[in-house]
């Protein structure tokens, strides 16, 4: 048995791009910023570490949510990871993308802060092995 399953959240680093299949089939794509947080050894500062990851959801709520959902909306994901590679210009390409189940919206659209690319997460509230006590 294996289990394919990822949560994450963060902000939209742009805005939804809605498609459609050959059968009509809507597909929203769009990409979240994940902060990884590590603390410089040398500094002993905690330093965050933007992850961007592509995400893809299809159906007819991919096409209703395309309405509200823009570039900095904090946003909480839920689906599976998926691989899939291709050729471009004779060379072999791959990537690791999020087919999304579920999507939560973390704030208001109104109290939204715009976009920063420099604070795209706050991890703050993210436990490490270097901060348990024992």
């Amino acid at each position: 048995m294996s289990i394919n399953r990822v949560i994450i959240s963060g902000n939209l680093t742009r805005d939804p791009e809605l498609r459609s299949t050959a059968s009509g089939l809507p597909v929203l794509g769009f990409g979240v910023a994940v902060n990884d947080r590590h603390k410089n050894q040398q500094t002993g500062e905690w330093e965050d570490y933007p992850n961007f990851i592509d995400c893809t959801m299809f159906g007819a709520r991919a096409e209703s949510l395309s309405r509200y959902l823009a570039k900095g909306t904090k946003v909480s994901i839920e689906g599976k990871l998926r691989w899939s590679q291709w050729e471009h210009e004779g060379q072999k390409r791959s990537k690791i993308n999020i087919i999304v189940d579920e999507l939560e919206f973390m704030s208001s659209r109104s109290s939204e802060p715009e976009y920063d690319p420099a604070e795209i997460v706050d991890a703050s509230s993210s436990v490490y092995d270097e901060d348990i006590p024992f």
